[in-house]
C-alpha cells in the first residue's frame, strides 16, 4: 500500500454541529490542498461505533487526529491503540465567542487527547491549535505530512557504501542493522574496486554517450586530457550502470586515495552527476553524509550542496562551506555554470571547481551519531549570499539566521562530524517533526 494521511475527526453530539459540520468540510478541503494521499470519514466520526468502522478501513503513516468537538480520552486511545504510526493532534479554534452557547470545546479534548497519548507513548507528538484556513495551522500540517511521507519513503530506501571510509573518517561509517533499525533504511556495501574494475572493462565506443550527457552539463571539460575525460566517462557509466541495476536511491563513494592510485581519475565529477540527477551521493564514504542528503534532496525538491565547514566571517555573520569538488552541477552560479577543474590536492581532473547559486533560504542540516549509537539532528537556517568561488572545488556561503560565531563554537564543542548538507529551501520544520517521528534528539543552531 501507499503513503497513507488519515484525518480522523472525533467529537460527540452534544455540541453544535452545524458549526462542526462547517470546520469538518473546511479541514477535509485544507488537507486535501496539501496532499492527494488522504482519506476522510464519510461523516464527523460522534460515537465510537463510527470511529471504530472508519478505522476499520485506512492504514496510515500519519494520523490527523482533530476535535471537531470536544470528545474524551476513549476516542483517542482507541486510535493509539491500533496504530503506531505518528500522530499530528489539532485543536479548533472556537468559531464564535458571543457570550451564548460553547460551539466546539476542542481546546478541553485536545488535553483529554494528549493525556491519552502521553500515557500510551514516550517521545513527541505534533500539535496545532487553529482553524483549517488559517496560515500557521496550513504550515504545521503541510510540514507533518512532509515529514511523515519522508518516514515512510525511507523504509523503502536501498542505500549503497561503495567502499570504506578513509583512516581517521570513522564518522561516516555505519552499520547496517542499526540504520535499518532506526530509519528503516536498507545499506548494502561493495569495495570501490568493484566498481573501478567494471570501468576498466568497458571500451571508448560504450561511453562516449557518456562524454556527450557530461557535456552538457559542465563548463569546460574539454580542457581536461583526454585519458582522463575517458577514465571520467567509465566511471560515470559503471556508478550509474550499478545504481540502476540494483535500485540504489542515495550512496557514500570512497574517494581517496583509490581513484587517484589505482585509477588515475577522481569519482568527484561522476558524484556531481548523480547529485544532479537525483541519486544523492556523498564522497570520503559518509553514510550518513548521504542519507543526510537525500531526506534534503526529498523534503526540498532539489539537489543538496554537501560539504566541510572551512571558513567563519563574524562581521559577515557566515560559514563557508567547501568540497573538493563533487556539487551538484544544477547547484552552480549561473554566471559561470558548472566548472570543471582539477582536484585541489591531487591536481587530476576532472573535479568541479564553481561557486553555487545564490538562495534566499537554506537550511544546513545532518544525521549526527553520537558516541552512545544514538542518532541526532543538526539544524540551522540561513540564507546562501550570492558569492564565487571561495577556494579550488566547490563552495556555498551561508549567512546563518542565528551567529555564526554561535553556531561554530556550539557545533564543535557539542562534538558534530564534520561534514554537513545544505538544503535549499526552509525546511527546518518538517526535519524538526521527523525528528520527532524517530525519537531523536534535535539540536538547533
Amino acid at each position: 500500500m501507499g503513503f497513507q494521511v488519515a484525518y480522523v475527526p472525533i467529537g460527540v453530539g452534544t455540541f453544535h454541529l452545524e458549526s462542526a459540520q462547517i470546520q469538518f468540510e473546511h479541514s477535509i478541503k485544507m488537507i486535501s490542498s496539501l496532499t492527494d494521499e488522504g482519506v476522510y470519514p464519510d461523516k464527523m466520526l460522534l460515537t465510537m461505533q463510527d470511529l471504530g468502522a472508519f478505522l476499520d478501513r485506512i492504514n496510515p503513516d500519519l494520523i490527523i487526529l482533530q476535535n471537531i468537538t470536544f470528545a474524551n480520552a476513549a476516542y483517542a486511545s482507541e486510535v493509539l491503540k491500533r496504530f503506531q504510526c505518528p500522530i499530528l493532534l489539532w485543536t479548533l479554534r472556537e468559531p464564535v465567542i458571543d457570550g451564548g452557547r460553547l460551539r466546539l470545546n476542542s481546546l478541553t479534548g485536545a488535553y483529554s487527547a494528549a493525556n491519552a497519548i502521553k500515557a500510551f507513548r514516550d517521545g513527541e507528538f505534533e500539535y496545532v491549535f487553529g482553524a483549517p484556513e488559517e496560515a500557521e495551522v496550513i504550515a504545521e500540517v503541510g510540514a507533518a505530512v512532509r515529514a511523515a511521507r519522508i518516514k515512510y519513503q525511507l523504509k523503502s530506501l536501498k542505500m549503497s557504501a561503495i567502499g570504506h571510509t578513509p583512516q581517521g573518517f570513522g564518522f561516516g561509517r555505519a552499520l547496517d542493522s542499526e540504520i535499518m533499525r532506526t530509519f528503516g533504511v536498507t545499506l548494502e556495501a561493495i569495495e570501490a574496486r568493484e566498481l573501478i574494475n567494471r570501468a576498466k572493462a568497458y571500451s571508448d565506443e560504450e561511453c562516449e554517450a557518456y562524454i556527450e550527457k557530461a557535456k552538457g552539463c559542465m563548463v569546460g571539460l574539454e580542457n581536461t586530457p583526454e585519458k582522463n575525460v575517458k577514465d571520467f566517462a567509465r566511471l560515470y557509466k559503471a556508478y550509474s550502470d550499478y545504481v540502476t541495476e540494483n535500485g540504489i536511491g542515495a550512496i557514500s563513494s570512497r574517494c581517496w586515495p583509490d581513484f587517484f592510485t589505482d585509477f588515475g581519475t577522481p569519482v568527484c565529477s561522476v558524484l556531481s552527476i548523480l547529485n544532479m540527477l537525483g541519486v544523492a551521493s556523498s564522497c570520503e564514504a559518509d553514510v550518513y553524509g548521504a542519507l543526510s542528503m537525500y531526506i534534503g534532496k526529498e523534503l526540498s525538491g532539489g539537489s543538496t550542496f554537501f560539504g566541510d565547514p572551512v571558513s567563519m566571517d563574524e562581521k559577515e555573520n557566515t560559514i563557508t562551506f567547501w568540497h573538493c569538488g563533487m556539487a551538484a552541477c544544477d547547484r552552480a552560479r549561473k554566471d559561470t555554470g558548472a566548472q570543471v577543474g582539477v582536484h585541489p590536492n591531487r591536481k587530476i581532473g576532472p573535479a568541479m571547481d564553481f561557486g553555487c547559486e545564490a538562495s534566499d533560504q537554506v537550511t544546513v542540516f545532518r544525521v549526527g551519531r553520537k558516541p552512545d549509537g544514538t542518532f541526532r539532528f543538526f539544524i540551522a537556517d540561513g540564507k546562501a549570499l550570492d558569492k564565487p568561488k571561495q577556494f579550488i572545488g566547490t563552495s556555498i556561503v551561508v549567512q546563518t539566521k542565528h551567529s555564526a560565531k554561535d553556531v561554530v563554537y556550539g557545533s564543535v564543542k557539542d562534538g558534530w562530524e564534520p561534514h554537513f548538507v545544505v538544503i535549499y529551501g526552509d525546511v527546518k520544520a518538517e526535519l524538526e517533526k521527523l525528528a520527532h517521528m524517530y525519537g531523536l534528539e534535535i539540536c538547533s543552531y
